[in-house]
């Protein structure tokens, strides 16, 4: 294949994964919603959920938001009272993040829902295509980041 071939297929490569992951991002934001919640309050909340508190500095980089969002973001869980602040005893500077017992509750029962919509939305490739296809991602996306 000559170069202008791999270039013809890299343009293809890159359209037919963008329009791909617009329309599994589609689907997965339909599931949240479906919740009460958007894309960014349950990644706070999946996050506190199975990672455990979290200082509200370094949510931001763990779900990959910007910083200013995040207290917005806090507010709005906050309000519905799925998470609490919680100073930080040696360093008054850092305040928690920590999802409260009506928080985790609601986890525990939406999280195995959204497990099986995302299940649904991958169900068009069978389990080693999708271990290939993470390989494969994984791979190009450090390859990215390299160049």
């Amino acid at each position: 294949m000559g170069l202008a071939e791999d270039r013809d297929v890299s343009l293809k490569l890159f359209i037919v994964l963008t329009r791909a992951m617009q329309s599994i991002t589609k689907r997965a934001e339909e599931d949240i919603k479906s919740y009460g919640l958007n894309t960014t309050e349950f990644a706070v909340l999946e996050l506190l959920y199975h990672k455990g508190e979290q200082p509200i500095q370094k949510i931001g980089e763990k779900i990959l938001l910007a910083s200013s969002s995040i207290t917005y973001v806090v507010d709005k869980l906050e309000k519905k009272n799925l998470i609490v602040r919680k100073p930080c005893p040696k360093d008054r500077r850092v305040t928690y993040a920590v999802i409260t017992e009506k928080g985790q509750e609601f986890m525990s029962e939406v999280f195995p829902k959204h497990k099986e919509a995302l299940q649904e939305i991958f169900a068009g490739l069978e389990v080693e295509e999708k271990e290939q296809l993470i390989r494969q991602l994984k791979r190009l996306g450090m390859y990215a980041e390299q160049i």
